[in-house]
């Protein structure tokens, strides 16, 4: 029998595939990305009352679409808005329950890269814009948001509450723009779509390791940018990055849904196709820039990863020297980490626990758990198990995703054998 825990589990899964979708169709109909969240959330809070008792339907996400645009209608009388908006939505609800999804279709992906740009108005601070997004288009609470960056809860909820009272008061038009203003906001746009992906590929918390799906629409949308940007190396150089990420998701887990490190993936399961798009993508963008970016820097070492025929025969000098280059472009603590596993694979554990010491009074890094996590395994690899234990244990009691948990834990349990 399935229990109320299992339920609500369930719900909040559906939720956080179909929230950017609800909120961007309702931010289309009412103009308003702070009123369309609340009737999405207004739409989740109903199927939290009724699923556990009616069970879940069959197609959750029209469900949700139908009953947040009957919020949105409910709303439109009483503001007593103009007859003809009310319509155009009106008509939208003459669709049967299951024609909603296809009836939207045509919508839904443009609607999607509208909001990107909405969020990522100049208006709006770069802090407020990614933690905006992450929120709408992620379907992350704020806590888990303040825990991305580093910072208090309470400093994420007031960039996003702030930010939608911008957007409101100073009017951002719901579109796609065009000529320099489309160039000005394409690297905001950029950082979003990247962040959605890296959500996608190692969630924050839950009960699972990867959201393919959340993933899936960040690639699909980085590649209606490269369409309509065709001449932006760094665009190119995300959708490489996310097309050569894409193609391990079969390796990245157990059959159990546990997690599976980089080097013990069966690399005959990655997805070759993704791999080749990935390369092609790589080399368009190396040959629209003089130099790399950031985002075409990390493809290059993702290719080394996919162009490894074995985890042994994998070029960790080229990727040492590639994260070498991506820190001279864009100096970060988390990029320095990588940077220290680099160097301890191509060099030695001890170079590399060198520079993860280094790092150790970082305070950006105090609450991060991959800090611990890479330490504790540059100690196992220097044969040092109980200070390694130690630091697997610290990371589990940070991280909030489950499956990472029992992963470190499991880890920490293995250095004591």
């Amino acid at each position: 029998m399935v229990t109320l825990s299992q339920t609500h589990r369930t719900i909040d899964a559906i939720w956080r595939m179909e929230s950017a979708k609800l909120i961007a169709s309702l931010t289309r109909m009412l103009r308003d990305v702070g009123v369309a969240e609340d009737l999405a959330q207004d739409a989740l809070v109903i199927a939290l009352e009724r699923w556990p008792e009616t069970g879940i339907p069959d197609n959750p996400g029209a469900w949700l679409m139908t009953t947040a645009k009957r919020r949105a209608i409910d709303l439109m009388r009483r503001t007593k808005l103009r007859d003809q908006k009310y319509v155009e939505i009106a008509r939208g609800m003459e669709y049967k329950e299951e024609d909603i999804d296809q009836a939207l279709d045509g919508e839904i992906g443009d609607d999607l890269l509208r909001l990107v740009f909405m969020t990522c108005h100049p208006v709006l601070s770069p802090n407020a814009r990614v933690a905006l997004t992450l929120r709408l288009l992620c379907g992350l609470t704020t806590d888990e948001i303040a825990r991305s960056f580093l910072v208090a809860e309470s400093t994420i909820a007031q960039r996003i509450v702030r930010a939608k009272r911008t957007l409101r008061a100073e009017k951002v038009p719901f579109k796609v723009p065009t000529g320099e203003q489309r160039k000005k906001r394409l690297s905001a746009v950029l950082e979003v779509i990247y962040l959605m992906f890296n959500e996608g590929y190692s969630a924050t918390s839950g009960d699972h390791w990867i959201r393919p799906l959340l993933c899936q629409e960040a690639l699909r949308l980085g590649r209606v940018l490269s369409e309509i940007a065709p001449h932006e190396s760094e665009v190119y150089g995300l959708v490489a990055l996310m097309e050569i990420q894409s193609s391990r998701f079969k390796t990245r887990v157990s059959a159990t849904g546990e997690p599976v490190l980089l080097m013990d993936q069966n690399r005959a399961k990655w997805d070759r196709l993704l791999i080749r798009r990935g390369l092609a993508a790589l080399k368009r963008s190396q040959e629209l820039g003089s130099t790399l970016g950031p985002y075409a820097l990390q493809a290059a070492i993702s290719a080394c990863h996919a162009e490894a025929p074995t985890a042994d025969e994998t070029d960790w000098i080229r990727i040492a020297a590639l994260y070498e280059a991506l820190s001279r472009a864009t100096p970060s603590p988390i990029i320095e980490l990588n940077r220290a596993v680099a160097i301890s694979m191509a060099f030695g554990p001890s170079f590399g626990l060198q520079i993860v010491d280094e790092l150790s009074g970082e305070p950006s890094l105090k609450r991060y758990h991959l800090l611990p996590s890479v330490r504790g395994d540059l100690l196992v690899k220097l044969g040092r198990f109980g200070e390694a234990r130690t630091e697997f244990q610290r990371a589990a009691s940070m991280t909030r995703n489950d499956r990472e948990k029992e992963l470190l834990l499991n880890r920490a349990n293995e250095c004591e054998s």
